[in-house]
Protein backbone atom coordinates (compact mmCIF):
# COMPACT_ATOMS: atom_id res chain seq x y z
CA UNK A 1 0.00 0.00 0.00
CA UNK A 2 0.99 3.54 -1.09
CA UNK A 3 2.07 5.82 1.73
CA UNK A 4 0.03 8.77 1.35
CA UNK A 5 1.22 12.14 0.21
CA UNK A 6 2.07 14.75 2.75
CA UNK A 7 2.59 18.54 2.63
CA UNK A 8 6.53 18.05 2.35
CA UNK A 9 6.05 15.35 -0.60
CA UNK A 10 3.49 18.44 -2.30
CA UNK A 11 6.25 21.08 -1.12
CA UNK A 12 9.21 18.74 -2.93
CA UNK A 13 6.93 18.10 -6.07
CA UNK A 14 6.23 22.18 -6.49
CA UNK A 15 10.17 22.84 -5.65
CA UNK A 16 11.15 20.28 -8.13
CA UNK A 17 8.96 21.78 -11.18
CA UNK A 18 10.02 25.16 -10.34
CA UNK A 19 13.41 23.95 -10.57
CA UNK A 20 13.61 22.18 -13.29
CA UNK A 21 11.83 25.07 -15.16
CA UNK A 22 14.72 27.59 -14.12
CA UNK A 23 17.31 26.09 -14.22
CA UNK A 24 16.11 25.03 -18.29
CA UNK A 25 16.14 28.63 -18.81
CA UNK A 26 18.57 30.39 -16.97
CA UNK A 27 21.97 30.04 -16.09
CA UNK A 28 22.29 27.58 -13.26
CA UNK A 29 25.17 30.01 -11.09
CA UNK A 30 22.52 32.62 -11.38
CA UNK A 31 19.32 30.84 -9.32
CA UNK A 32 19.10 31.06 -6.02
CA UNK A 33 17.68 29.27 -3.07
CA UNK A 34 15.95 32.34 -2.22
CA UNK A 35 14.70 32.46 -5.80
CA UNK A 36 13.36 28.81 -6.16
CA UNK A 37 11.85 28.93 -3.05
CA UNK A 38 9.76 32.12 -4.04
CA UNK A 39 8.77 30.40 -7.33
CA UNK A 40 7.11 27.34 -5.09
CA UNK A 41 5.63 29.55 -2.84
CA UNK A 42 7.66 28.32 0.04
CA UNK A 43 10.53 29.58 2.51
CA UNK A 44 14.14 28.71 1.70
CA UNK A 45 14.18 26.60 4.83
CA UNK A 46 12.18 24.07 2.68
CA UNK A 47 14.93 23.44 0.20
CA UNK A 48 17.54 22.73 2.79
CA UNK A 49 15.00 20.49 4.89
CA UNK A 50 13.71 18.38 2.07
CA UNK A 51 17.03 18.49 -0.24
CA UNK A 52 19.47 19.67 2.23
CA UNK A 53 20.63 22.68 -0.46
CA UNK A 54 20.79 23.43 -4.26
CA UNK A 55 23.24 20.46 -4.73
CA UNK A 56 20.36 18.00 -3.68
CA UNK A 57 17.53 20.01 -5.44
CA UNK A 58 20.00 19.39 -8.64
CA UNK A 59 20.12 15.33 -8.42
CA UNK A 60 16.44 15.61 -7.31
CA UNK A 61 15.24 17.37 -10.61
CA UNK A 62 18.09 15.38 -12.40
CA UNK A 63 16.63 12.18 -10.93
CA UNK A 64 13.23 13.00 -11.69
CA UNK A 65 14.12 13.33 -15.76
CA UNK A 66 16.52 10.07 -15.90
CA UNK A 67 13.36 8.02 -14.13
CA UNK A 68 10.95 9.42 -16.59
CA UNK A 69 13.45 9.02 -20.09
CA UNK A 70 13.91 5.56 -18.21
CA UNK A 71 10.56 4.34 -17.49
CA UNK A 72 9.77 6.07 -21.19
CA UNK A 73 12.52 3.88 -22.92
CA UNK A 74 12.02 0.78 -21.26
CA UNK A 75 8.18 0.69 -21.96
CA UNK A 76 9.36 -0.06 -26.00
CA UNK A 77 8.78 -3.45 -26.60
CA UNK A 78 11.48 -5.83 -27.89
CA UNK A 79 10.64 -7.69 -31.38
CA UNK A 80 12.63 -9.72 -33.34
CA UNK A 81 13.57 -6.90 -35.50
CA UNK A 82 16.58 -5.60 -33.39
CA UNK A 83 16.76 -2.24 -36.20
CA UNK A 84 13.32 -1.79 -35.58
CA UNK A 85 13.79 -1.80 -32.21
CA UNK A 86 16.34 0.83 -31.93
CA UNK A 87 14.22 3.48 -34.52
CA UNK A 88 11.60 2.55 -32.25
CA UNK A 89 14.21 3.86 -29.19
CA UNK A 90 14.92 6.81 -31.38
CA UNK A 91 11.03 7.36 -31.28
CA UNK A 92 10.72 7.59 -27.92
CA UNK A 93 13.58 9.34 -27.01
CA UNK A 94 12.71 11.86 -29.42
CA UNK A 95 8.74 12.48 -27.84
CA UNK A 96 10.03 12.30 -24.33
CA UNK A 97 12.23 15.28 -25.20
CA UNK A 98 9.76 16.93 -27.02
CA UNK A 99 6.72 16.36 -23.99
CA UNK A 100 9.52 17.11 -21.15
CA UNK A 101 11.69 19.73 -22.90
CA UNK A 102 13.02 21.47 -19.31
CA UNK A 103 13.72 17.96 -18.22
CA UNK A 104 15.56 17.26 -21.79
CA UNK A 105 17.78 20.49 -21.38
CA UNK A 106 18.81 20.08 -17.13
CA UNK A 107 19.41 16.50 -18.09
CA UNK A 108 21.43 17.00 -21.26
CA UNK A 109 22.09 20.66 -21.70
CA UNK A 110 25.72 20.02 -20.25
CA UNK A 111 24.51 19.64 -16.70
CA UNK A 112 24.51 15.91 -17.12
CA UNK A 113 27.08 13.53 -19.12
CA UNK A 114 25.91 10.75 -21.10
CA UNK A 115 28.59 7.73 -20.39
CA UNK A 116 27.51 4.44 -22.15
CA UNK A 117 30.80 3.07 -21.07
CA UNK A 118 29.81 2.98 -17.31
CA UNK A 119 27.89 0.19 -15.44
CA UNK A 120 24.37 0.40 -16.38
CA UNK A 121 21.68 -0.47 -14.04
CA UNK A 122 18.51 -1.46 -14.48
CA UNK A 123 17.21 1.95 -14.29
CA UNK A 124 19.73 3.66 -16.24
CA UNK A 125 17.75 5.11 -19.43
CA UNK A 126 20.56 3.90 -22.05
CA UNK A 127 20.02 0.12 -20.69
CA UNK A 128 17.45 -0.66 -23.73
CA UNK A 129 19.49 1.05 -26.02
CA UNK A 130 22.37 -0.68 -25.43
CA UNK A 131 20.26 -4.27 -24.98
CA UNK A 132 19.07 -3.18 -28.60
CA UNK A 133 22.71 -2.69 -30.22
CA UNK A 134 23.82 -6.13 -28.58
CA UNK A 135 21.01 -7.89 -29.80
CA UNK A 136 21.77 -6.00 -33.48
CA UNK A 137 25.23 -7.14 -33.18
CA UNK A 138 24.41 -10.66 -32.24
CA UNK A 139 22.18 -10.89 -35.01
CA UNK A 140 25.21 -9.44 -37.36
CA UNK A 141 22.48 -6.54 -38.62
CA UNK A 142 25.63 -4.05 -37.37
CA UNK A 143 29.40 -4.49 -36.84
CA UNK A 144 30.96 -2.40 -34.66
CA UNK A 145 31.68 -1.74 -30.82
CA UNK A 146 28.25 -1.54 -28.47
CA UNK A 147 29.46 2.27 -26.85
CA UNK A 148 30.69 3.48 -30.17
CA UNK A 149 27.22 2.56 -31.77
CA UNK A 150 25.63 3.76 -28.50
CA UNK A 151 27.91 7.14 -28.41
CA UNK A 152 26.87 7.38 -32.78
CA UNK A 153 23.19 6.82 -32.43
CA UNK A 154 23.10 9.68 -29.06
CA UNK A 155 25.38 12.40 -30.84
CA UNK A 156 22.85 12.01 -34.11
CA UNK A 157 19.52 12.12 -31.44
CA UNK A 158 20.41 14.13 -29.45
CA UNK A 159 21.49 16.94 -32.51
CA UNK A 160 17.91 16.41 -33.69
CA UNK A 161 16.03 17.04 -30.85
CA UNK A 162 18.36 20.03 -29.56
CA UNK A 163 17.80 21.74 -32.89
CA UNK A 164 13.97 21.18 -32.54
CA UNK A 165 13.62 22.14 -28.97
CA UNK A 166 15.44 25.44 -29.98
CA UNK A 167 13.21 25.92 -33.06
CA UNK A 168 16.02 25.76 -35.29
CA UNK A 169 14.20 23.34 -36.94
CA UNK A 170 10.08 23.31 -38.32
CA UNK A 171 8.00 20.53 -37.44
CA UNK A 172 8.05 19.18 -41.22
CA UNK A 173 11.76 19.38 -41.37
CA UNK A 174 12.38 17.86 -38.36
CA UNK A 175 10.49 14.73 -38.93
CA UNK A 176 11.69 14.50 -42.47
CA UNK A 177 15.20 15.27 -41.11
CA UNK A 178 14.25 12.23 -37.98
CA UNK A 179 13.12 9.74 -40.70
CA UNK A 180 16.22 10.27 -43.07
CA UNK A 181 18.97 10.30 -40.73
CA UNK A 182 18.54 7.73 -37.89
CA UNK A 183 18.52 5.34 -40.74
CA UNK A 184 21.52 6.79 -41.92
CA UNK A 185 22.95 6.11 -38.70
CA UNK A 186 22.50 2.68 -38.75
CA UNK A 187 23.32 2.01 -42.31
CA UNK A 188 26.52 3.60 -40.99
CA UNK A 189 27.18 0.44 -38.85
CA UNK A 190 25.45 -1.90 -40.69
CA UNK A 191 27.47 -5.10 -41.16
Amino acid sequence: MARPRTNDDTVKDRLIECATEMFATRPMESITIRALAAAAGTATAAVYSLFGGKDGLISAVRDRAVAGLSQDLSAVPASDDPLADLYALAVAYRRWGREHRHLYTVLFGGVQSFDPSGDVGADDPVRPLIEAIDRALSASVLSGDTISIALSLWVTLHGLVTLELAGALDTATAEATFRSTIPATFRGWAA
